[in-house]
């Protein structure tokens, strides 16, 4: 990924300052683009992100372009920000190519499918509800997905979960805690390429940065379900033999197959580039697949038996396109599914309209006129942590969707955090706290919606025990106030980052 956070690039990076606007022109454009996504949103619901948001980000872009014609900024201008904005999301858009790789080549591996073989066996019904954060946790950093986490093992532990008679407003808020502590720090998640994405900064200096916020936030959140599982009473047993016999049917599961996850893991403490260590873990698991779930390999193809052809193949149509992994049971055949790097497309999709969008801001001078007013608010660096914050709860509510709720406040908030001297890791963790999780929170976004529809629990039900959504902004805000971990752009005369 392109870094941003050096002193040299954030000197090359000034947001064009043509004849000043008023805050009313430049409002105009997100008012219109709120707006537009919002009633979109209403029209198309979970489908919005299939390329309708994408359409509506490109006619915010015009209506900025128009506001920009008024006010004398030329087109060329215009487009010489938006192509500026795209080289500096290349990194980006390669590691999302990458990551959609890793998943394919995982899941033929089995090294996902181990993940949640022996993810599964954390169950007891003693701790039930604390397990269920647990093991949605593993699944969901091993998937990148919340959603998938959600439609597959969430609805068999909300079914577990009634057969012990625990309220299902309290596994579903377990459910979700873990789906989304892991879909937050996992670097298959969309959202967590994202958001680094918007704010300049890389993947994984965003992930390790999220961690100071988040352990906390979690650990309060098992703390919380493992009281209230001695609060309750249970009946029956958590039966998951079934699934186990499912796992084990369909794929070879042996702990070896930790050992490319735990190489990706040492390459990135390494400070191996992202790209290497996603692609060396992409390769791994290819061989990995060959050795130890040939029949799986050979299935792909539909060969009878594992040949060059058929394993050259298999493994190339699992890194590339959609890949499904049979099992004789209906939920696990949907979390045993990988869209591979085709998968990644409709996110590079909405980056690159996120980025014409900003762009054209950028040109007409609209971002800088709104982050001088965002200044004159935000008179203390907890003052525009908090404006992030809200700014992404406010979109979560009203443009309905979670990757909005990122998008743009990223580009809005961008500049503001450079000018105070702030690294882009400050801002991409708070987008992520405040933007990602929320979004399950609100019955009419896109991911409160599904969520409350796949798991059959009302989001009025499981909101306030989806303990690790709500308190993961307070979190940030409480580190904001209290000026921990927050950390300085490196400058010439400072050679390492320092944190206040």
């Amino acid at each position: 990924m392109t870094s941003k956070n050096s002193g040299e690039h954030r000197e090359n990076e000034n947001i064009v300052k043509n004849k000043e606007l008023n805050i009313w022109e430049a409002l105009t454009p997100v008012i219109a683009l709120v707006a537009m996504l919002a009633y979109n949103v209403y029209v198309f619901g979970d489908d919005a992100l299939s390329g309708s948001n994408q359409f509506i980000l490109l006619m915010g872009g015009a209506v900025a372009a128009i506001v920009g014609a008024f006010n004398k900024v030329s087109y060329k201008q215009m487009m010489a920000e938006v192509a500026e904005n795209l080289k500096s999301t290349t990194g980006a858009l390669l590691i999302l190519l990458m990551v959609g790789a890793l998943a394919g080549s995982w899941l033929i591996s089995g090294i996902i499918p181990a993940m949640i073989y022996y993810g599964l066996q954390v169950l007891n019904p003693t701790i039930f509800l604390a397990a269920c954060v647990v093991i949605c946790a593993i699944i969901s950093i091993a998937t990148g997905s919340s959603w998938t986490t959600s439609a597959t093992v969430g609805i068999a532990l909300i079914g577990i979960g009634e057969a012990l008679g625990i309220s299902l407003g309290m596994t579903a808020g377990a459910v979700l805690s873990g789906a989304y502590f892991g879909d937050k720090l996992s670097p298959l998640s969309d959202t967590t390429n994202l958001a680094p994405a918007m704010a300049g900064g890389e993947l994984f200096d965003h992930i390790k940065y999220m961690l100071y916020t988040t352990v906390p936030t979690i650990s309060i959140t098992l703390i919380f379900f493992i009281i209230l599982g001695f609060t309750i009473e249970t009946k029956g047993s958590a039966d998951i033999e079934s699934i186990l016999t499912s796992i084990n049917s369909a794929f070879t599961i042996t702990p070896w197959l930790f050992l490319v996850p735990i190489v990706v893991v040492v390459l990135i403490i390494k400070k191996t580039p992202p790209l290497a260590a996603l692609l060396i873990g992409t390769l791994l698991g290819a061989v990995f697949a060959l050795i130890f779930q040939p029949d799986v390999v050979a299935g792909i193809t539909e060969a009878k038996e594992l040949t060059f052809r058929s394993g050259y193949e298999g493994i190339l149509t699992a890194i590339t396109v959609q890949t499904s992994v049979p099992t004789d049971n209906l939920a696990l055949n949907d979390l045993f599914s990988a869209k591979g790097m085709a998968g990644m497309m409709g996110t590079i999709w909405l980056i690159v309209c996120a980025m014409v969008f900003g762009g054209i801001m950028d040109g007409i001078g609209a971002l800088d006129r709104i982050t001088k007013s965002l200044l004159k608010m935000a008179k203390t660096t907890f003052g525009l942590f908090a404006s992030t914050v809200g700014s992404c709860l406010a979109l979560n509510i009203t443009a309905s969707d979670q990757y909005l709720a990122i998008v743009v406040p990223g580009k809005m908030f961008s500049k503001a955090y450079a000018d105070r001297n702030l690294a882009p890791e400050n801002l991409s963790r708070t987008l992520e706290d405040s933007g990602t999780v929320t979004s399950v929170l609100v019955p009419w976004n896109t991911c409160g919606a599904y969520h409350s529809s796949v798991l059959g629990v009302g989001t009025a039900e499981y909101a306030l025990f989806a303990v690790f959504n709500w308190l993961s902004p307070i979190m940030t805000l409480i580190f904001a106030a209290l000026h921990i971990k927050i950390k300085q752009l490196t400058t010439k005369n400072t050679p390492s980052p320092k944190e206040i």
